[in-house]
């Protein structure tokens, strides 16, 4: 049996596999999509997964987060989002920035203190 040249084998057209062609769909994200990824926000669902989903790099994310792209997204995501999840509505910050949570206790840094 013949064994086939590497000039030959590179010359021949190899099939697009499936996914990096939903890939290439998902690269052109959309204003439903940035709803939902403003809406993944708030629930805390991982960055890793939204960049998995929606099959783009983090910074298309960013980008949507920072309002660059889709500016207008933000309000009707916290439309949805208080249509669909009631009971989390009055418990959320609708921005981008994490409200940061103070302590009521100075915990462990007390034992540093002198008396």
């Amino acid at each position: 049996m013949p064994v086939p040249s590497t000039a030959l084998l590179a010359t021949q057209a190899m099939p697009e596999p499936p996914a990096a062609s939903q890939a290439a769909a998902h690269l052109r994200l959309s204003e439903g999509d940035a709803v939902e990824i403003w809406i993944a926000r708030w629930l805390r669902i991982p960055l890793k997964t939204l960049v998995a989903r929606y099959g783009c790099d983090s910074r298309r994310l960013y980008e949507v987060w920072w309002g660059e792209r889709f500016p207008a997204s933000r309000r009707k995501a916290e439309a949805e989002f208080r249509s669909r999840h009631p009971s989390l509505a009055d418990r959320t910050s609708y921005g981008y920035r994490r409200i940061p949570r103070g302590a009521t206790e100075p915990g462990q840094l007390a034992l540093f203190d002198r008396r």
